[in-house]
């Protein structure tokens, strides 16, 4: 597989999207249309523009279809990709791939076409006449509602070469140059191809590609250079000029202080590039020239804000000793340079805007008029191209003219960018979206949510029910796998909703709410219809009344035991009831769970403590399921002081109803969840006024998940980071003060003693630092253990060496969630039992319905609205065809397949790497998809399983199939699998437009 891409012949483009959208009402794969209307045109550089957005210059403006795709779905505004006297293979070779990375903000290791610059030309001609005729054709906007802008570096002597002189004169205007005649050549022999498009429409495409120049400059370029460049631009070659800045003209210290306050400490820049770069004290009074200079021409003059921001690879983000920074993280920067500039120039200066716009900001931004605006980032997430047609229609407005910069709207801008959650970076690492399974090669789609949670909740379908209003069945669907919908839907750690698509977009479905909508909603009436099944089977007993206990036996009554639990407390919950406090769940919450068990004829036994599992046996019960929790308290001994242990204080807290003697300062040990729960109730405890949480790395390092960190954040708990705590005395934690050290594998930092020490006052010092199992408990019922003390078991059943006694839970593993606890407590019921005790729901949503969802950013909705929120992924999973700039990435349709096929295409492939990020498995599908390839040659040049197709007539192909090349003739037998054969007859077909 080779990164160079091959541009698609004209008369194939024209051929390709008319079949397209005559076949399935796409183009390149673009579900929906944006149509323009006059009325809401803008002027600029004398042209009409219908939508003042487009895509910036890079990979989305690289080739004619990713031009074509953009404009399709409302970009109007074409920053083309730059290009540079260093272009084709000599440019490949210094670009290592894979070069983006934009699943949160966004990097790249590239910079400028990696075409030739004649090819670039042509491609960017080839799509000048394709938007001229499909304007029309498919009644997108006016023939000339669209402008093409170049970029051009990047430095005078590169830009007065022979081969960028050529561009700039033939993008001014074509009408000699062989690709404009040849284009509109084949469109005039080709005219019956169209139902709109007439000879004269043909005619009258203008030769005038390109009257504006953005001028794109490498860090470092001389503030002299710059100037020399934007004069030859505008004297010689009279175009309407911008210069693009760079965010370093912030300074360093602006730069360095706005990036640590959002959160991103971690990103690692020198001040090397702001010493370099052009610096605003010599940046005004060149702008003021320049704007003079064109004034005096009659031609428009501005800056684009900005370019990317170099900064360093440190956890191998990409292959490259630096990278460049953009989308959310960039906008901070871009917008208060944007701010700095509109105010130094009292908003008289023209401002072109890219750095981390999208739906959430285009608004702001143009209507303190700043615009053009062009994209990146948010075109490379899950959405893609679709995502233009919301902005386009934020920006539906009439009568606009640019008459100056609202000054103090973009300081208003520049001064919420730094608390807006859409850009403020999250306080901890982003957990992986990634699912530990490589991609299939057919029926890849899948939602990411389901895989994530532990007993696999079939949560699409229950999303479906909840959005529909049927909450008795979406409750029947949740509790065919989870007997605890009211616990879960309260307190569960939510790994489903790590997973969830829609994190790429703004925020995951809130997945937990909304089984709680359902649970709220729906008990009542479900049940209602829940009976005790027969026995059939013989006795169990559950030993431990928990979350896992609870599921065990529910599953194990469920399969038609006789089921005893036996609990030491007064009422089933284990740790939710009597450890977890009550203003993070109700016991009310807990006793509809355990309602449920009830009605399902599980029998209970409280204020029992079991020592002996022989008893049990004795008392005829065949099998045990151990559910005893990790009880055993941790422990952290200091050199001096006296402290008190988490669960013993949660336990008092809320036995007493917050009535606990601590003092007024109070000191928390731990970083994790247990830690986050202690510090809260401390906050809330009687005479309690100062809790402090100390912890030897920063809250991005703590074991807690965000949620819980973010709760005690909000109720006042004071972090003491960078502490490690050595002795209690007189009212003082005397703490050793640590820093962050180098990177771990992991990505977690280490952290070093600075030999400083800090006192935190505390008249209590309590330990949240991870229980233990009960390995006592374990050796006194002859169950063997591990050097650690955990019981052994085996994996597949959780069976302990003792015949008949199974271990789950947080007495298995040490402490975990709840929802774990469930899932430990299934795979036991189900290995005594020996049977599946629960069913898959899996529906296949509609597929109209989740198309009208993707590409739109839309936040958290109320009660059961938020379930519309989801993306359908088991039915509809497209993110690598939508972030793939070239759509190189396709889903077809394969006639006796329910669900689309992905297929990778190469020759419109350049390894970019951006699919990788997004895919749900752990896969690139640009390597680990089918393949198809244009030819033998490309087929030779690459590893992936894949065809280039050698007859269509007598179907005929050469594959690559699980490590083995063969030649696969339709009809004779093969070891293709069935499902390939299917999909490459399909290719053939149905999708000759490929080939």
């Amino acid at each position: 597989m080779s990164d160079m891409m091959t541009p698609i012949s004209f008369d194939k483009l024209v051929n390709w999207i008319l079949e397209e959208h005559k076949k399935y009402g796409t183009v390149f794969g673009e579900k929906h249309a944006y149509t323009a209307d006059e009325k809401y045109n803008r002027t600029i550089f004398g042209r009409p523009l219908e939508t003042p957005i487009g895509p910036a210059a890079g990979p989305n403006t690289q080739l004619t279809q990713n031009i074509v795709a953009a404009y399709y779905t409302g970009s109007r505004f074409f920053e083309l990709k730059t290009v540079q006297k260093m272009d084709g293979a000599e440019l490949a070779a210094c670009i290592n791939k894979p070069c983006i990375k934009a699943d949160d903000e966004c990097y790249n290791c590239e910079w400028s076409t990696e075409l030739y610059v004649p090819q670039a030309m042509e491609e960017y001609i080839k799509a000048w006449f394709l938007l001229k005729v499909f304007s029309k054709e498919f009644g997108l906007g006016a023939a000339d509602g669209f402008q093409f802008n170049i970029s051009v570096g990047y430095d005078l002597a590169g830009i007065q070469s022979e081969k960028i002189d050529t561009f700039l004169n033939t993008m001014k205007n074509a009408a000699d140059s062989e690709v404009f005649r040849s284009c509109r050549q084949y469109l005039l022999d080709n005219v019956d191809k169209f139902e709109k498009v007439t000879k004269e429409d043909i005619e009258a495409i203008e030769p005038e590609i390109c009257n504006s120049v953005t001028i794109s400059t490498l860090h470092g370029c001389p503030p002299q250079e710059i100037e020399k460049i934007a004069m030859y631009l505008i004297t010689v070659k009279g175009v309407h000029t911008f210069i693009k800045c760079n965010p370093t003209l912030l300074g360093y210290e602006f730069a360095r202080k706005r990036m640590d306050e959002m959160g991103y400490d971690y990103v690692a820049f020198g001040d090397f590039h702001f010493l370099d770069d052009l610096q605003y004290e010599d940046a005004v009074p060149m702008l003021t020239r320049l704007m003079k200079v064109c004034e005096e021409r009659n031609l428009e003059f501005g800056v684009k804000i900005t370019n990317t921001f170099p900064v360093d690879v440190m956890q191998n983000e990409l292959p490259s000793e630096e990278m460049y920074m953009s989308g959310k993280s960039l906008y901070p920067l871009s917008i208060a340079l944007a701010a700095k500039l509109a105010e130094e120039f009292d908003g008289k200066l023209h401002i072109s805007y890219s750095g981390g716009a999208d739906a959430h900001n285009i608004e702001g931004i143009v209507n303190a008029g700043i615009w053009p605006v062009t994209f990146a980032t948010t075109l490379l997430k899950p959405g893609g191209y679709l995502r233009t047609i919301q902005m386009a229609e934020k920006l539906e407005k009439e009568g606009v003219v640019f008459e100056g910069i609202d000054v103090e709207a973009a300081k208003k801008l520049a001064e919420d960018a730094v608390t807006d959650p859409h850009h403020v970076k999250a306080v901890k690492p982003l957990p992986s979206r990634k699912m530990e399974q490589e991609v299939p090669l057919i029926d890849c789609y899948v939602a990411p949510c389901k895989e994530g949670c532990p007993i696999h909740q079939d949560i699409t379908t229950y999303l479906k029910l909840v959005s529909d209003g049927k909450y008795e069945e979406a409750m029947e669907v949740i509790v065919e796998k989870n007997p605890l919908p009211f616990i879960t839907g309260t307190i569960c750690a939510h790994n489903c909703m790590n997973k969830c698509t829609r994190n790429f977009y703004e925020e995951p479905v809130h997945i937990r709410n909304m089984k709680l909508v359902a649970a709220e909603n729906g008990y009542e009436a479900w049940l209602s219809k829940v009976s005790a099944p027969a026995v059939t089977r013989g006795k169990a007993a559950v030993v431990g009344g928990g979350p896992a206990g609870m599921a065990a036996a529910y599953f194990l009554r469920k399969g038609g035991m006789d089921v005893t639990i036996f609990e030491k407390q007064k009422a089933l919950g284990g740790v939710v009831r009597n450890i977890i406090p009550g203003f993070r769940i109700a016991d009310e919450a807990i006793d509809r769970d355990a309602k449920i068990l009830e009605t399902m004829g599980v029998k209970m036994v409280f204020n029992t403590e079991v020592a002996d599992v022989n008893e049990l046996k004795a008392q005829g019960f065949e099998n045990v399921v151990l559910a005893v929790g990790a009880s055993e308290p941790g422990t952290l001994k200091l050199e001096a002081g006296e402290t008190v242990n988490a669960l013993e204080f949660l336990a008092q807290f809320k036995a007493l109803d917050g009535n606990v003697n601590i003092g007024k300062n109070v000191v928390v040990i731990g970083g994790g969840n247990t830690a986050m729960d202690t510090a809260r109730a401390a906050k809330r405890t009687s005479g309690v006024e100062n809790v402090s949480l100390v912890y030897r790395r920063t809250k991005r390092y703590m074991p807690a998940d965000a949620e819980e960190l973010e709760m005690a954040v909000e109720d006042g708990v004071e972090f003491c980071e960078l502490l490690a705590p050595v002795r209690l005395e007189a009212g003082k934690l005397v703490c050793k003060v640590m820093k962050l050290g180098d990177l771990d594998a992991s990505g977690r930092r280490g952290v070093v003693e600075t030999g400083e020490f800090a006192e935190v006052d505390a008249d209590t010092v309590i330990v949240a630092v991870g229980e233990k199992v009960p390995t006592a408990f374990y050796k006194a019922n002859g169950l063997h253990v591990s050097e650690r003390g955990k019981a052994l078991v085996n994996e597949e059943t959780l069976e302990s060496n003792v015949a008949g006694v199974y271990v789950v839970g947080d007495g298995l593993g040490g402490p975990a969630t709840v929802v774990e606890g469930i899932r430990d407590g299934k795979i036991a019921a189900e290995a005594i039992v020996g049977e599946c005790l629960a069913k898959d729901f899996d529906q296949t949503a509609d597929e109209e319905t989740i198309y009208n969802r993707r590409g739109i950013l839309r936040g958290e909705a109320d009660g059961k609205e938020e379930s519309t929120r989801c993306l359908g992924c088991s039915t509809i999973c497209e993110n690598c065809t939508e972030v793939c700039p070239n759509r190189a990435n396709v889903a077809i349709r394969v006639p006796g397949m329910v669900k689309h096929q992905i297929i990778h295409v190469d020759y419109m492939c350049n390894e970019c790497g951006n699919c990788k990020s997004f895919c749900p498995y752990t896969s690139a599908p640009y390597l680990d998809k089918f393949t198809l390839f244009a030819n033998e040659a490309d087929f030779a040049d690459s590893k992936n399983q894949g065809f280039t197709v050698l007859d269509r007539d007598v179907l005929t192909c050469k594959v690559r199939y699980l490590g083995e090349e063969f030649i696969w003739k339709k009809g004779e037998e093969t070891r293709l699998a069935d499902g390939l054969q299917k999909l490459i007859e399909a290719v053939v077909s149905d999708y000759a437009y490929l080939l």
